[in-house]
Parts: structure tokens; sequence; C-alpha cells
């Protein structure tokens, strides 16, 4: 028998969704109750640097001249119009508003960065608790966030995981959850917000909906008990589903083990397949949604990097070519270290070479082929690109003596979409009708970007689980509140 609990919303999940639409919701009246799988709020917001904003305060300061209908029109033409614009558009409006939301929780944010020279500036990384700006910096903003919700005495249920939502007369009723100690719990309610933040950790499901095989032709981030719970929910009370993708990128295995190898050796010098021939303009590679695209279409879906000792010089002197706030300059002072442990310790995926022939064998491409390549790589260095164009700036010969090599793979930050959503953050069914008190947020209805993720403005995934959390969160509360 379960034990029963009244409540206006439930919130599943209290990552940075799910902790959004609480306080929303909340701040508009209604009473909440927050279910969170794990030990801890904050979900994979705690591994990332910052939201996407337009027109902000930070960029007036800095003089940024992008507007909200500028950015609309940058997304929308990327996606080539394979989203939902009215979602887009209230999104990327409410920006702005929830950088100021979350300023007046506590959270600082530095200046904002574009990620590569062609993007905008519109990634608003946050001001660490301690350190400096960078991975896992947004975990501070998460602990303001949770402190917030302490303070407006909205309860979070830690270790306590929605089972399924109750469904009469085609509305939500209710929601049932099992905690840590085994007990089955039901909260009677009029709405739910789902915000589980997709399926990375389930393998199965990301070979079954994405056709990927995790560890074999993808290296992605995997999260925390990221199973697709929410996503299943939604579906069984009669949710249309979406296409899912992964959110690509491009990056070594085990890279966070080999940060100072990745880091460098992603800079924009000769790339290959494993047939050894160029298939990219590396001057690209800043844009890791497009190099993923690029690398996903080679075959074993790999590419390889490669620099010579004279390129490494010329690092060292004048720092790296592609440089953020997450691969800086000063990276270049780690990598003979992590070069010596990468080597020591067998890692199978960098390779130090006294030749092109001896790189060939290690890297198991066509000897000739690749030097073939290299040949007519570096007579263009003299000149132009005549293959693709690159930028001259980039166009450093390989003369070795030593040559460097990084196996690089399709990765992943995570999953997206799953859950349908209208712009009101309602959970539609197939014929577009929504299904009464049932809304959903962030990753799991996460279905705007097309067939590829909108890098172009960078802090994109957090920004719309934050904004679309506090939609979801001031709607399902007008709900409800009407509903009395």
């Amino acid at each position: 028998m379960a034990e029963i609990f009244n409540t206006d919303i439930v919130v599943i999940a209290a990552g940075p969704a799910g902790l959004a639409a609480a306080i929303s919701a909340t701040e508009e009246g209604a009473r909440v109750v927050v279910l969170e799988k794990t030990n801890t709020t904050g979900g994979t917001a705690n591994m990332g640097m910052g939201p996407m904003a337009v027109e902000t305060r930070q960029q007036r300061e800095k003089l940024c001249g992008l507007t909200r209908e500028k950015a609309f029109y940058e997304f929308m033409n990327y996606t080539h119009w394979r989203s939902d614009a009215l979602l887009v558009k209230k999104y990327i409006d409410k920006s702005a508003d929830t950088i100021e939301w979350l300023e007046d929780m506590g959270v600082e944010f530095v200046e904002p960065s574009k990620f590569y020279d062609d993007s905008e500036p519109t990634w608003h990384y946050v001001k660490p608790d301690v350190g400096e700006p960078g991975p896992r910096a947004a975990a501070t903003m998460m602990k303001r966030m949770t402190e917030r919700a302490q303070e407006m005495d909205i309860p979070i249920l830690l270790e306590t995981w929605a089972t399924d939502i109750q469904m009469e007369d085609g509305r939500v009723t209710g929601v049932h959850a099992t905690n840590r100690d085994g007990e089955n719990l039901l909260f009677e309610c009029k709405a739910a917000i789902i915000a589980t933040g997709g399926f990375a950790s389930n393998h199965e499901w990301m070979k079954k909906y994405t056709g990927y095989t995790y560890g074999k032709d993808i290296f992605s981030f995997e999260g925390t008990n990221l199973t697709g719970d929410g996503i299943r929910m939604a579906w069984a009370c009669g949710a249309a589903p979406t296409e899912m993708h992964m959110e690509l990128n491009y990056r070594i295995p085990e890279n966070m083990g080999h940060f100072a190898i990745d880091a460098v050796m992603r800079q924009p010098n000769l790339m290959v397949n494993k047939l050894g021939e160029r298939f990219y303009n590396e001057g690209m590679l800043g844009n890791g949604t497009f190099a993923a695209n690029a690398i996903d279409m080679q075959k074993d879906k790999q590419a390889f990097i490669i620099m010579d000792d004279s390129i490494k010089k010329y690092y060292r002197r004048n720092g790296l070519d592609l440089i953020s706030i997450v691969h800086g300059t000063s990276i270049m002072e780690q990598f003979e270290d992590d070069v010596q442990a990468a080597l020591s310790e067998g890692y199978e995926h960098f390779f130090v070479a006294d030749s092109i022939e001896d790189l060939a064998s290690q890297i198991e491409v066509p000897y000739n082929t690749l030097a073939e390549t290299i040949e007519q790589y570096n007579a263009d260095c003299a000149g132009r690109d005549t293959l693709f164009g690159k930028d001259y700036r980039y166009m450093k010969p390989l003369v070795g003596p030593k040559f460097y090599c990084a196996r690089f793979c399709v990765a992943a930050y995570g999953t997206l979409g799953g859950i349908k959503i209208n712009h009101r953050t309602e959970v539609i069914r197939k014929d577009y009708t929504p299904i009464c008190g049932l809304y959903a947020a962030g990753t799991d209805a996460c279905s705007i970007y097309g067939d590829s993720y909108v890098f172009l403005l960078p802090g994109n995934t957090m920004g719309f689980a934050l904004n679309s959390g506090r939609m979801a969160g001031e709607n399902a509360s007008d709900y409800v509140l009407s509903d009395e």
C-alpha cells in the first residue's frame, strides 16, 4: 500500500530544468514536490560551464550587437526551420531574463564567450565558488538554485524516483514513486513536469534509438542514472515521440585522462581518415558539431590529426591556434608530461613516430595514400589549400623529425529528444493535442536542433534546460491554479 501525499505539481528530477521548473512554479503560488533519483541535485549541469542567453547586460557591456531577432534567425536557418519556431523564439526571448533571475539567487557570470571564431558570444559561463571558470563551474549555479528551493521550502526528495504517472480521464492525477528504503509513494497532484535529462546512461536505448554502440563508435559522456525514465513515463501516458539524437562532438577516448593531448592535438593541423585521405577543412575544427558530423561519415567513425616537432615548437612560442575557455593556451605547458604519461601507460589512441611510414604502420593507414596526402598538403602550405581552402594561418607543413598523432572519435555531450512538446511546454499526443497536466523540459524534450546541435550559439542545451524549465513551471502553475 502506497503512502499518499498531496500537492499541486510534481517535478520529476532536480537538474537545471527540474529546479528551474520547481522554483518558477512556487514563485507563481503552486505547491511543488521534487523527486530526484540520485543523492544530489544538479544533474549533468554540475559538469557544465554555463547557459546561452541573448541581449543580456553582460553582452551589452561588451558591446555585443547580437539581438534576439538575429539569434532566432541564425538558429532557425541553422536547423533549416526543422524545429518549433514558437518554442525556439520563446526560449531565446526569455534567456536574458533568466540570467537576471539566476543573478538574483547569487549566481555570478563571467563575460559572455564564443566557443569558436564564427560562433556568437552567447555562452554565459558561471563564476565558480572556487577556482577559475571552466568545466564544472556550473555546479555553483546548481548549488545556488538548490539553496533557493530550500529557502522556499520546496521538498526535494533525494534517492526517490518516479516510476509512473497516474492518469484519469486523460488528465494527470498523481505520480507514483519509490524511495531508497523501498517504500511505495503516491503523490496526488494536478500536474507533473518531466525533466529527467535524457538517456545517456542507457546504452541499450542509445543503440536502439540513435544507432550508436557506446564504447565502440561513440564515446559520449554518460551522466548519472540517465536511463530515459521520464521519456518512458511520458510515452506510457500517450506522448508523441520525437526523433532522438546524440548531441555530437568529437574527442579522443578517455580524454579527461589525457586532457592536454586532446586540447593540443585538436588544433587545425592535417586530419585524415582511415584511408589516409583528408575529408574536412581543419580550420573549422573549432566547430565540434560540424567536425563530429564529418568524422561520423568516415570509416569506423574515426579520424587522425597529425602534427610534428616544428608545429609543437610554434605552439610553444606563439600559443595554440584555436583557443576557448575549455582549451586555453596554457594547456601547452602540460603537453609534454601528458605525452610521456600516455606513452608509458600504452595509451592506444596517441602515437609518436620517427617517419611517415612508421606513423602509417602504427595507425594502420595505407602508407602510399598517407604519404601522397602529406606531400600534397605540404605543397599547399606554400600557397593555398587546393582541396578545401583552409585559412592560410593554419597551413603548417609536416616536416618532422618526429610526428605526433591522435585518434579522434565521435563523442556526445548527451542525448537529445524523446518527448514532443508544444511552445507552452505541454506534452502532446501524435494528433498534437496536449495531455492535460503533463509538461516536459530540458533534454527529454530538446528536439529543437534538427539533426545537429546549434553550436553556433554556445551554451544552448543548458540554456534550453533552464528556460524551458521556467516555462514549464509557470505554465503548469497557471494550469493547476486556474483549475481551482
